[in-house]
């Protein structure tokens, strides 16, 4: 029985021991995106896991709205989520609903919107409040995205403008899908959304950023959802993606850096 003992007290702590050598296993994060961010993290995802080894596994859909891919609405469906990124305010709602750690929010950068025609089509003029409501008023129609630039365009830069009224009957929300590409095909004159999700489209020219007068800035944010299972990975990502090191490439893709960062 004395030999068994050691015996089996010598291959318990032979045990610990390789446990304790074996390298920490990497994660494989579930990151849920809204598009204003996605060509940034894009860019810097690769980066990341580089860097750490951990792996990500993303999705695509709004920051907000009825469609199965919007984010909350697959949070209430408990998909797999480590880490979602999107319009600030629409994640601070879910902070409200215990859906997302308050103490995870992390802010990521400002986006402006912006308009885009199809290639080869003439760039109409919209460096002024002036001009801009001209273009609208001669545009045979309109697109503009179902999340946060598409919902101020509709209830709030219209009645700025003053051409609610004139341009109800040809302008259309775009559900799901990247407003450009619905320009580039032909089907909308001209289309609105953050200029971020504008540029990776082909098939289009960027017109430029809509007047200061009536511009929306999007600040887009990331936090780790209280159901994630690798929360101290997922609050690295969004660290590295906040970080100094990420800012050039935040720029490049039609972001603004957080004021105070650059």
């Amino acid at each position: 029985m004395k030999i068994s003992l050691r015996t089996l007290a010598l291959a318990g702590s032979l045990l610990a021991a390789s446990l304790a050598g074996a390298p920490v296993q990497a994660a494989e994060l579930h990151v849920l995106i809204s598009g204003g961010f996605s060509a940034a993290y894009e860019k810097l995802g690769p980066q990341f896991t580089a860097a750490t080894g951990n792996t990500l596994v993303t999705e695509h859909g709004p920051s907000m709205g009825k469609s199965a891919e919007a984010i909350p609405n697959r949070l209430a469906r408990h998909e797999p989520a480590d880490v979602v990124i999107m319009v600030g305010y629409a994640l601070d709602d879910l902070i409200k609903q215990g859906q997302v750690g308050k103490d995870s929010r992390v802010e990521l950068a400002d986006s402006p919107i912006g308009m885009v025609v199809r290639q080869g089509h003439p760039k109409p003029d919209i460096s002024t409040v002036a001009a801009l409501r001209k273009t609208l008023l001669d545009a045979k129609s309109i697109a503009y995205s179902d999340s946060a630039s598409g919902v101020y365009i509709e209830k709030e830069m219209f009645k700025k403008l003053g051409i609610e009224d004139q341009v109800k009957s040809k302008a259309t929300m775009v559900p799901k899908i990247p407003v450009a590409s619905q320009v580039a095909n032909g089907k909308y004159e001209v289309g609105f959304q953050q200029v971020a999700e504008l540029l990776p489209v082909p098939g289009v020219t960027f017109v430029g950023k809509v007047p200061a007068e009536v511009q929306s800035i999007t600040r887009f944010a990331g936090g780790v959802p209280a159901a994630s299972s690798h929360p101290k990975e997922a609050a690295e990502l969004l660290r590295f993606l906040a970080s100094a090191q990420a800012q050039p490439t935040v720029k490049q893709t039609g972001l603004d850096p957080v004021p105070g960062k650059k």
